[in-house]
């Protein structure tokens, strides 16, 4: 039997209107540490609240990683396309460095 694992890749906008990108196996739980502040020294803790702009669902740990590395390198407007999902303007803006 294959069992299937749960894997999220996800762009929180702090209060300081950055973006943070992760990967956790457990959404909802994740969420909550963030906004909990459970970790002093996270990036995240001084830039509390933080909102969910996007999630992705992965199989596969290694994918879920593979593409949370990918999307750490993109500027913010090429991730404020895939929030809206607008694949053309991620081609386009896949085609200019730094855009």
């Amino acid at each position: 039997m294959v069992r299937i694992h749960n894997y999220f890749v996800y762009i929180l906008e702090c209060a300081d209107k950055s973006y943070y990108v992760g990967v956790t196996n457990d959404l909802e739980i994740r969420l909550a540490q963030h906004n909990d502040g459970e970790n002093v020294l996270a990036y995240i803790f001084s830039r509390r609240p933080v909102i969910l702009k996007y999630c992705q669902r992965f199989d596969q740990i290694e994918d879920a990683i593979d593409f949370e590395k990918q999307v750490k390198g993109w500027s913010r407007k090429k991730k404020e396309a895939l929030f809206e999902e607008d694949w053309s303007e991620i081609v386009r803006l896949s085609n200019y460095k730094n855009k």
